[in-house]
C-alpha cells in the first residue's frame, strides 16, 4: 500500500509560511531565508488533510501533493 508523496520546490517558494502554519508537523521554514523545509516526505495519515490544505494554499504553488495511484496491478 502506498502513502500520499510531497514534494516542494524551493526554487518557487516565495516565503508566504502559509505551509507551516497550516502543517506544521509537515513543513517549517528555514531561518535563513524563509523558504519552506519539507520535514514530512510521506506525512502520516493524521497529518494527510493539513498537507494537502497547506499545498492548495501555498500562493506561488511550490507544494505538490503526489497522490498514489490506484487500481492495476
Amino acid at each position: 500500500m502506498s502513502t500520499s508523496r510531497l514534494s516542494v520546490d524551493r526554487e518557487r517558494c516565495i516565503g508566504a509560511g502559509m505551509c507551516a502554519m497550516t502543517a506544521p508537523d509537515v513543513f517549517d521554514q528555514d531561518p535563513d531565508d524563509g523558504l519552506v523545509l519539507l520535514l514530512q516526505a510521506e506525512p502520516p495519515t493524521v497529518h494527510r488533510a493539513a498537507a494537502q490544505m497547506a499545498a492548495g494554499l501555498c500562493p506561488s504553488g511550490a507544494i505538490t501533493l503526489h497522490e498514489p495511484k490506484s487500481g492495476a496491478s
